[in-house]
């Protein structure tokens, strides 16, 4: 394989496939993280530039903004470093300090901020400050990934489709929900040419996006304190909510039991296909989009005294009975 940009090295069909975890059916774990950005946001980002620079928003040394709870500021910076452009990411005190460096190194200015908004989260907060820099920047261009049709739009033409394509047939798909930008645009493409498949959001306890009470969250990905405007809910069959702890132990067993290292949002949606593994049906083809890899959870996630202080989990999960 070769490639001519670094944002085209996109590996959109490796699956994981996993015997026993649903009872008498094959779960398909859709590995997103096997890329330079390291995420399934290395698809977005690809998608927010191409969309800026054919509306003509976007010229020569362009300057562009969003908010990132992590992973899209890493996507963001890959593609606007190898495309030209100046890039800022304005993020919080959840993300991950690897993908702040990750950033930085990149030639990105990062942008935290600390002021939690109405429900508890830093959303609000990021976007107000973007707002205010586009005030005093009029040369600023802002994707805007919560409500530009271009984010779900790149999920429904290649990671819904390579899905089927790799596949065939799904008849269950759980897909986490943070912008919503994958689920609604693998929910849109699938209702058009599987109308079958029972889609699953899987959400975070504490976010607001499908109308739950906001609560504290530390874990970044999954949930939002706002819902984005790009989100569907009347496309989505079921929503489940997983507790960060149970993320977190979820992780740790799929890297002590499988040799398998995933982030926040990859164990959040593995943890839902566990707590909902009993309802499918025998001889069901069951897809789970793992959205990054965990090298950039290493001080948080897989951090014992990290764990420890936020949710008081177990620090490794039980040994299996042999």
């Amino acid at each position: 394989m070769i490639k001519d940009s670094v944002y085209d090295l996109v590996t959109d069909d490796v699956f994981l496939r996993f015997r026993d975890t649903v009872p008498g059916s094959e779960l398909y774990l859709k590995i997103e993280g096997l890329n330079p950005a390291g995420s399934v946001k290395l698809k977005t980002a690809v998608g927010l530039i191409a969309d800026a620079r054919q509306r003509g928003l976007l010229g020569p040394g362009g300057q562009v903004v969003e908010s990132s709870s992590g992973n899209l500021g890493v996507a963001l910076a890959t593609v606007c470093a190898a495309q030209g452009y100046d890039f800022t990411c304005v993020t919080d005190l959840n993300a991950a300090p690897h993908n702040v460096a990750l950033m930085r190194a990149l030639g990105a200015k990062v942008v935290v901020v600390d002021q939690r908004d109405a429900n508890g989260g830093f959303l609000g907060t990021r976007i107000a400050h973007i707002r205010r820099m586009l005030a005093d920047n009029p040369l600023l261009v802002w994707p805007n990934q919560y409500a530009n049709p271009a984010n779900p739009r790149v999920h429904a033409t290649r990671t819904a489709v390579s899905i089927l394509k790799v596949l065939g047939a799904v008849d269950f798909l759980f897909v986490g929900a943070g912008t919503t930008g994958t689920l609604t645009g693998c929910a849109t493409h699938f209702r058009e040419v599987s109308p079958g498949t029972r889609i699953i959001a899987v959400d975070t306890v504490g976010s607001v996006t499908f109308g739950t009470p906001a609560g504290p969250r530390h874990i970044p990905g999954l949930g939002t304190s706002r819902t984005p405007e790009i989100c569907r809910a009347d496309l989505v069959d079921e929503v489940v909510l997983i507790e960060e702890a149970e993320a977190v132990r979820t992780c740790r067993m799929l890297a002590r039991r499988h040799g398998l290292l995933v982030g926040g949002s990859s164990g959040s949606v593995f943890a839902a296909v566990l707590g909902r593994a009993h309802t499918v049906p025998p001889g069901s083809r069951v897809v789970a989009i793992a959205p990054d890899m965990g090298e950039r959870y290493l001080s948080t996630v897989y951090d014992d005294d990290w764990a420890a202080a936020r949710f008081g989990v177990e620090p490794r999960p039980p040994v299996q009975a042999v």
